[in-house]
């Protein structure tokens, strides 16, 4: 099982100097894959349910700096060689796919074929209000854009017509590196974003789930799921993020076939802290791993 790391893009995790010291630190360190995740749009007073809270709330104030994942990954592939970098997720519905398609063939390009696309349908309704996106039938568009834009990378030229993309012979290039796809890997621990996985999905990121129970009862869900529709579950790519992480756990969640267990960590906000930050992550966690 790997390691990742879900540290970048918000508060110190924004500033230029701390995203190419984390992502120096995370490579020399041992780490899979560095993930950032996404808000366009936060609001002081919101009555949207945060899906991956008990309370509801989401933890990350509304005034923090919170990076775009495209900018903040950039700079972390450009300060390293090999480590992965993942969307952790970007919230696709409030996206115009042809956009994102081109966005992340061109970050998978020039890092070298290392992007996983991590994607979700979203939550806060007041967010999709600010975009002027439906909120209704976000699954529904999630689905087709993942379709779209996987046309996009296949065909040189591309053609589609649906409920929410339409396109007629065009180019959009470049291409991802490897055999023109990008992983896509979804988030959301609910049986319906299960579902998505089971069905279309390269992977599931599951987002701070309250312990390994949860986990096993998920990825059971998933794998039942698969089968049912005829679907290799040991094709798809694992990783999740749990909300109080013990070293104990690795061992139970390498046996259910977790792929990646991510740490969410709020990097130092001085740079010259980061690598001794980095190292102690990794002194704890990567002796489980063997």
């Amino acid at each position: 099982m790997r390691l990742g790391l879900h540290a970048l893009g918000i508060a110190a995790g924004s500033d230029r100097a701390i995203i190419e010291a984390v992502s120096k630190a995370a490579e020399h360190g041992g780490f899979a894959t560095l993930w950032a995740g996404e808000h366009v749009v936060m609001v002081d007073q919101s009555t949207s349910r945060y899906p991956y809270a008990d309370d509801g709330q989401i933890a990350v104030p509304a005034d923090a700096d919170w990076l775009d994942p495209w900018i903040a990954l950039s700079f972390a592939a450009a300060a390293t060689t090999t480590i992965g970098i993942s969307t952790g997720v970007l919230l696709l519905p409030e996206h115009n796919p042809v956009i994102v398609a081109k966005q992340a063939a061109s970050l998978d390009k020039l890092s070298g074929g290392r992007l996983t696309l991590g994607i979700g349908i979203g939550w806060s309704r007041e967010e999709f209000e600010a975009l002027g996106v439906p909120f209704k039938r976000r699954s529904a568009r999630t689905a087709e854009y993942v379709d779209a834009m996987r046309t996009i990378w296949h065909h040189d030229v591309a053609s589609f017509g649906g409920e929410f993309v339409n396109f007629t012979s065009i180019r959009v290039n470049p291409k991802p590196v490897r055999d023109r796809r990008i992983p896509i890997v979804l988030g959301g621990n609910s049986d319906a974003a299960l579902r998505r996985v089971a069905e279309w999905g390269d992977g599931w990121y599951g987002f701070n789930l309250s312990d390994t129970d949860e986990v096993a009862r998920c990825t059971s869900l998933i794998r039942g799921m698969c089968r049912g529709t005829g679907r290799d579950p040991g094709r798809l790519r694992l990783a999740v993020a749990l909300r109080e992480p013990r070293p104990r756990d690795v061992r139970p969640l390498a046996e259910m076939g977790i792929d990646e267990l991510v740490l969410v960590a709020s990097p130092p906000p001085d740079p010259a802290d980061v690598p001794r930050f980095i190292a102690e992550l990794a002194a704890e966690w990567t002796p489980t791993l063997d």
